[in-house]
């Protein structure tokens, strides 16, 4: 089917939005670190958002409602990754039963129709948009990062320096298992001898 490939993007996606929530620690959801941090969102704004914002695009934009609140109770950070969790594989079970006229229905996008190919790689760059701000939130708050796409500094720096691609955990089960038990992440190499940037006399 010419559309596989966003049903498999759509699943690594949900992995890689869980491995970054992993990186979180309890304390660390309502912190918001900078001075004008009141104008953005704290890792427990980011969670809501990617939950209800999912769950509506799911719903009214491809019809697919897998019948459960889009929020955990109580909201915390474990509950969070299991609500997703659930709910993200619930979607990619419904996705895989699509057919190509069912991507290349057009629906209603907000104020234009597009669509429901045009929207699912909207909605994977929506997802890659904020895990790229929660990342960002990691750092100034002092955690590890591990690989979301490919090396990162706590995993040696750049693959010209023979970095390594190192995820929290490899897959969604292994996640749930892991942080349930209070973390079981990868260990990471440390970051490399030379500096993460492709331009080091900068």
């Amino acid at each position: 089917m010419e559309y596989t490939f966003l049903i498999e993007t759509y699943d690594t996606e949900r992995l890689k939005t869980l491995n970054v929530w992993s990186m979180f620690k309890d304390e660390d959801l309502t912190v918001r670190p900078h001075p004008l941090g009141s104008k953005d969102r704290n890792a427990l704004e980011h969670m809501i958002h990617q939950c209800l914002s999912e769950n509506k695009w799911f719903c009214n934009m491809f019809g697919l409602d897998v019948g459960a609140p889009p929020l955990p109770q109580p909201e915390t950070r474990l509950g969070f990754i299991k609500r997703y969790a659930e709910d993200s594989e619930k979607r990619l079970a419904r996705l895989k039963e699509t057919d190509k006229s069912w991507w290349e229905q057009e629906v209603p996008f907000f104020d234009t129709i597009h669509s429901k190919a045009w929207i699912m790689v909207r909605r994977i760059a929506h997802s890659a948009h904020h895990r790229g701000e929660l990342t960002t939130l990691l750092r100034i708050l002092g955690r590890e990062v591990y690989s979301v796409y490919g090396p990162s500094a706590d995993t040696g720096g750049l693959p010209d320096n023979n970095a390594i691609t190192l995820y929290a955990y490899p897959d969604v089960q292994s996640l749930l298992e892991g942080e349930v038990k209070g973390g079981h992440k990868a260990d990471l190499p440390g970051p490399g001898p030379k500096p993460s940037t492709e331009r080091p006399g900068l």
